[in-house]
């Protein structure tokens, strides 16, 4: 059942709201989300506000510079990004929203390690 969450990352600096369903999240074993931890679920466009301009965050890609990874500047957390499989879409870090049970979601892996 779709829902409307708050989030935002650990100073507050950086606020959104989305609208989700939240039935599963993604795990990846890509090097950089291996090692940041973040549990993403991901939404359409229309499904996602940000509070905070874009431009107030620090954008970080790599690679084929199709993924757009957002930070807060000052806690550096990242709060949502833009896949590169999905650039249309946005990928929200789970870990960032208030009130998510996240032992009650459902985990999916995502290999994203075996992409060119």
């Amino acid at each position: 059942m779709r829902q409307t969450y708050q989030g935002s990352c650990h100073c507050g600096r950086v606020r959104f709201e989305v609208e989700a369903d939240l039935d599963h999240v993604r795990v990846c074993d890509c090097s950089i989300c291996r090692k940041r931890g973040a549990l993403l679920h991901r939404v359409h466009e229309d499904q996602f506000r940000p509070l905070t301009p874009l431009e107030d965050l620090t954008l970080y890609q790599f690679h084929t510079r199709t993924a757009k990874d957002y930070f807060c500047p000052t806690c550096g957390i990242l709060p949502f990004r833009r896949p590169r499989t999905a650039p249309e879409q946005w990928s929200i870090n789970v870990r960032c929203l208030e009130g998510v049970d996240l032992d009650a979601i459902s985990v999916k892996k995502v290999f994203g390690s075996r992409l060119d």
